[in-house]
């Protein structure tokens, strides 16, 4: 093809045509496809590959994911980052015939996260399934190369000691109170870390059941008189959520997991994204399903503010507290339609 035959493919949007385009003006490169405003010709510049575009400076553009050629480079680097002993990030590079820079780039973009995030989730997920089916600690710490990296990393991919997960949570002290609220009763519960979980509801016995579930030999017991100060910070923030909360927090879960509770966060308050928006700002448009599940396995309400997502026509959608709840908690925030 010429320049001139591309530029055609370009302007039609050709979602046959085997290369893509690069715009000076933005620093991005897209697929001919793309449903982005076309753009100037003479700012475009073709490429016969992804990789010769990322080569010239160019990123690749979040909507129509012209690095997805790399797709099953990336899922088979997955596969090796999953082993006990993972390659580096060179050897990986290599493998998938890219630099390393590029692979990085484009393995961040499709996964979410950078390799050496996701081989450290997924070394703390073999560890905890073999902890919970029974097997030692010295078994589970064979993945992080020594036991002292493995107790070293525990309190962020246990959040707690390895013997402790190993035996259910025995040992581990979470102290919990229920106070209440005007919308119902609101459970609160910590570790020596920080608050790690806030559930909202009916009946205060039903969240204990359910808080001892999550732990089911860890040392849970009501809290004393002292921590009642905390609850009612809690309460504060369910009845005025826009307020902030400077109240430490011990998030537990996958690498993607975290970054979507991080990321709702940082939503500011009166104001709501759609699921597959949030999927967007993490760089994985794709993965509006996932982001749906993290949002719905968060299990510090209000404060990490999973209310705040709605459907992409804006409609509240399941809210594990329930929908009304969630009307309510964006009520008091003022919240008005997506990206409001």
């Amino acid at each position: 093809m010429t320049d001139d035959d591309r530029w055609a493919a370009l302007l039609r949007r050709d979602p046959d045509a085997a290369f893509v385009y690069s715009v000076r003006t933005t620093g991005v490169y897209c697929r001919p496809s793309c449903p982005a405003r076309r753009p100037n010709r003479a700012n475009v510049r073709f490429h016969a590959a992804a990789a010769d575009a990322e080569r010239a400076g160019f990123r690749a553009c979040r909507r129509c994911g012209p690095a997805a050629g790399h797709r099953a480079a990336v899922v088979e680097a997955c596969r090796f980052l999953a082993t006990d002993d993972p390659p580096d990030l060179a050897a990986l590079a290599d493998a998938a015939g890219l630099s390393r820079f590029h692979f990085h780039r484009v393995f961040k973009q499709l996964v979410g996260v950078a390799p050496k995030a996701y081989a450290a989730a997924e070394r703390g997920r073999r560890a905890r399934e073999q902890l919970a089916a029974g097997a030692t600690v010295t078994a589970a710490a064979a993945g992080f190369g020594s036991a002292s990296r493995f107790y070293a990393a525990a309190p962020g991919q246990l959040g707690m000691a390895p013997a402790a997960y190993r035996a259910g949570g025995r040992g581990e002290a979470i102290r919990f109170a229920v106070g209440a609220s005007s919308l119902g009763s609101v459970l609160v519960a910590a570790t020596d870390v920080g608050v790690c979980a806030v559930f909202l509801g009916d009946d205060p016995a039903a969240l204990a059941a359910e808080l001892r579930r999550r732990f089911p030999q860890a040392d849970v017991r009501p809290a004393d008189a002292a921590f009642g100060a905390t609850v009612a910070k809690v309460v504060a923030l369910v009845e005025a959520p826009a307020a902030a909360f400077d109240l430490p927090l011990d998030l537990r879960g996958t690498a993607f997991q975290v970054r979507v509770w991080e990321a709702l966060r940082r939503i500011p308050a009166g104001t709501t994204v759609t699921y597959s928006k949030l999927a967007e700002q993490l760089g994985q448009p794709t993965a509006a399903r996932a982001v749906a599940r993290a949002c719905a396995t968060n299990h510090v309400s209000v404060a990490v503010p999973c209310h705040r997502v709605v459907g992409a026509t804006g409609a509240l959608t399941g809210y594990r507290w329930g929908v009304e709840r969630k009307a309510e908690l964006l009520k008091r925030e003022g919240a008005g339609g997506p990206g409001a």
